[in-house]
């Protein structure tokens, strides 16, 4: 051959042709071509791309499932993200002093417009900001100023954009039900918190913590309450969470320094006096009073106060996590030389809801205040989340997605996809050639490593040998490893975009509000009892269960394990009509009626009570049925799908207006039809619909659809009606005895998939 066909040859085998001439290009694109080829028909290549799919699949069925009906629509893409420090609000509270404070819920605060009745904590939100226009991730740090009927609100708001602190205010003037947010009332170059706002001599001033600018800075309001201007450096140290009080001659000065030498953060305590707020201020002898037990409340709670002549201080309990909850100290002797306080107890009662409560995990400032009618007012800050449990979730997501490549790697070993792959060199005999002049000089490590790595590859052999999927041994493994892989997707989805867990209520118009579960039972079915007031109880906007006793001795409440009170009526005489009569203890608007043997998720019920809010002259129920035909005939939910609409609701799990629907079914109108229903000992919720139906010419029932609900009955031997088609047939017959009564069922008819939040679908 000679130089020319060479060249030719050579040039073919590059794959480019004569006129490459051997070029660095042309090599280089037949070895990127050459590498693609083979690594996208190799078996790893299909076996890792066909993992990804099954791991990609399960994770979205995962999250369509069990993640994404819970997801709150209300949160803003800009804003009310949680993140590490949490997801911070503002609730109310009143009393008749400062230790008998009770939230806003309890004392029956109403608000028409927007179905609140009652109020319920929190009153200020994260989103109150948003929906004024200015991004906020969570708002904390409250401190009132009271002038005359109105109340401002001065608190600390976190922007989600350059997730610094501001200081925001708000104003009300119905005593804190409602609130109006004003704007933001000072922003620096860094981060502001603890906004301590007092009067001194006619003039408004804020001392809000800016430890980040090294110094303790007094602001003058200019015009209250949006512009402030800097008045002075009132102490160049780093000082942190700032209060002031006037007492017995001086104004004392507590606050924090973590920077002092061999103080814990959130441990140390200090206090500073003068003769004026502008200073100049004096340490105090003993500082520092604490600097090394989190749990002692060192680190200031919000705004001192003085009560019957005693001075008491506001402290965090840190021992936990950051701002775990609030303590109180009354201070006994407070000098210039000498300082002490002992603890007492708050007064507030803490939540057992959990997560599912606006302060349910912790609660770390309140500012309390005298009201001019006498009576006391707070304003209160809470979480849901500890502190950094957002990193906390990420990075165990992220490990448990490390564990998954690594158990799908084992497999993909296991099945011959995958090889041990251990360099030909580190396995070749020992040469001058190729050795290292390192190995050279060591022949002996040389040598244990080729012997390690020889072991290793027959190790690596022998595994693979028994645990081949041709044997059963093989398989089992494989299997196991299989369902190992498809938890561990779920547990990596939960952690990574699950949230916190919380089941939250939803906001309407800016406001919460709480309603009352309602169930009749008797003493056959207390194992279903116990077990629903034990999960409803722990649902955010639950306010008290009240359980209709129709037969048999009634429970003792020590039986339960509720987060909310529960109260048992016990009935003289067993009769459905029971489930609606009027009971003036009854302190919600809304009623959720829901029969005990029904088990869903506290979602779905906040998603109805927020529907339910938006009308509240309907039924909204989890349970549609289609009235229908000549006669009329009782339909199932089935039926009612098949033909796309319904006109019922099952009122053993709706929502309903307590006065109008209780009392209309008791009226002289229904009397008739409480017969009917004594007779039969059915039909209740037939009748109940016949009434709302017949009350008004517009739409009387809404239906949501539940993520997912759970009959416990089935699993007691308790269920009420084991006979469905004879129990439909009687509620068939109900129902002409009620059109003869009351006259024919309205024709209107409603859809499913009309609301465009998808719920009703």
């Amino acid at each position: 051959m000679g130089e020319k066909g060479l060249k030719t040859s050579i040039s073919s085998i590059w794959g480019c042709g004569v006129c490459c001439k051997m070029s660095l290009w042309c090599r280089f694109r037949w070895r990127w071509n050459h590498s693609f080829r083979v690594l996208s028909l190799s078996s790893p290549f299909f076996f890792f791309l066909g993992s990804f799919f099954v791991v990609t699949v399960i994770g979205f069925a995962f999250f369509r499932l069990m993640i994404s009906p819970f997801r709150n629509p209300n949160l803003d893409s800009f804003g009310c993200r949680p993140d590490s420090e949490g997801s911070w609000s503002i609730g109310v509270f009143y009393g008749k002093s400062p230790f008998s404070l009770s939230p806003i819920e309890l004392e029956n605060r109403k608000d028409d417009s927007s179905s609140a009745w009652p109020v319920a904590n929190p009153v200020f939100t994260c989103a109150s900001v948003m929906d004024a226009g200015y991004p906020s991730n969570f708002v904390a740090d409250p401190f009132l100023y009271i002038q005359g009927y109105n109340l401002y609100m001065f608190f600390e708001t976190k922007n989600s954009i350059t997730m610094q602190g501001d200081i925001g205010v708000a104003r009300s003037v119905d005593q804190g039900v409602t609130w109006e947010y004003l704007g933001i009332a000072l922003d620096e170059e860094w981060h502001l918190s603890y906004p301590y706002v007092f009067n001194y001599h006619g003039q408004i001033y804020m001392m809000p913590e800016g430890s980040e600018r090294g110094d303790l800075r007094l602001y003058r309001a200019t015009e209250f309450p949006l512009l402030w201007t800097l008045e002075k450096v009132l102490i160049n140290r780093p000082l942190i969470d700032t209060s002031l009080i006037q007492y017995e001659g001086y104004h004392w000065l507590f606050t924090s320094d973590f920077s002092r030498f061999g103080t814990k953060d959130n441990a140390e305590l200090e206090i500073w006096y003068s003769n004026s707020p502008l200073g100049p201020w004096k340490q105090h002898k003993r500082n520092p009073i604490h600097k090394s037990n989190r749990s002692l409340g060192a680190r200031n709670a919000g705004r001192p106060f003085i009560y019957e002549g005693f001075l008491y201080r506001m402290g965090q309990d840190c021992g936990d996590t950051y701002g775990r909850r609030v303590r109180v100290f009354k201070v006994e002797t407070l000098t210039t030389e000498d300082y002490k306080e002992v603890p007492v107890p708050l007064g507030i009662e803490e939540l057992n809801k959990g997560c599912n409560a606006w302060n349910g995990f912790r609660y770390h400032h309140l500012d309390a205040q005298q009201l001019p009618s006498g009576d006391w007012i707070a304003v209160m800050d809470g979480d849901r989340v500890p502190s950094g449990d957002l990193t906390h979730r990420v990075l165990v997501g992220c490990m448990v997605v490390l564990l998954l490549v690594t158990l799908i790697t084992v497999v993909g070993f296991l099945v011959g996809a995958l090889n041990c792959i251990v360099p030909p060199i580190w396995s070749m005999t020992s040469s001058r050639r190729n050795d290292s002049s390192w190995f050279r000089a060591r022949p002996l490590y040389n040598s244990k490593i080729r012997r390690s790595l020889s072991c290793l590859i027959r190790c690596c052999s022998a595994v693979r040998a028994r645990l081949s999927p041709s044997r059963c041994s093989g398989m089992l493994v494989l299997c196991l490893l299989c369902v190992t892989g498809a938890v561990l997707v779920c547990v990596a989805v939960q952690f990574l975009f699950g949230g916190n867990g919380a089941e939250e209520a939803f906001a309407f118009k800016g406001h919460y509000s709480q309603f009352t579960m309602l169930t009749m039972t008797y003493e056959a079915r207390l194992w279903n009892l116990k077990l629903y007031v034990k999960h409803y109880s722990r649902c955010a906007s639950v306010r008290e269960i009240v359980v209709v006793w129709n037969k048999g001795t009634p429970p003792n409440l020590e039986d339960f394990d509720s987060a909310v009170p529960v109260r048992v009526r016990v009935e003289e005489h067993n009769s459905l009509n029971n489930r609606f009569k009027v009971d003036p203890l009854i302190k919600t608007r809304a009623v959720l009626e829901l029969d005990d043997d029904i088990l869903m998720t506290c979602n779905d019920l906040e998603r109805a009570f927020r529907v339910w809010r938006e009308h509240p002259e309907r039924i909204v129920g989890f349970y549609p049925r289609l009235l229908e035909g000549s006669p009329l005939e009782y339909r199932d939910e089935r039926y009612a799908r098949k033909r796309k609409s319904y006109n019922a609701i099952l009122t053993g799990a709706a929502f309903m207006d307590s006065e109008f629907a209780f009392k209309r079914y008791w009226s002289e109108e229904a009397r008739e039809g409480r017969a009917i229903v004594d007779h039969y000992f059915n039909c209740e919720d037939v009748l109940m619909n016949f009434l709302f139906a017949n009350a008004s010419s517009s739409r009387t029932v809404e239906y949501i659809h539940p993520a997912w609900a759970i009959d416990t009955s089935k699993l007691s031997g308790a269920a009420i009606s084991r006979n469905t088609q004879m129990h439909y047939r009687i509620r068939t017959n109900c129902l002409s005895k009620f059109s003869a009564i009351y006259g024919p069922l309205s024709p209107q008819k409603w859809e499913f998939a009309g609301r465009e939040d998808g719920w009703d679908v």
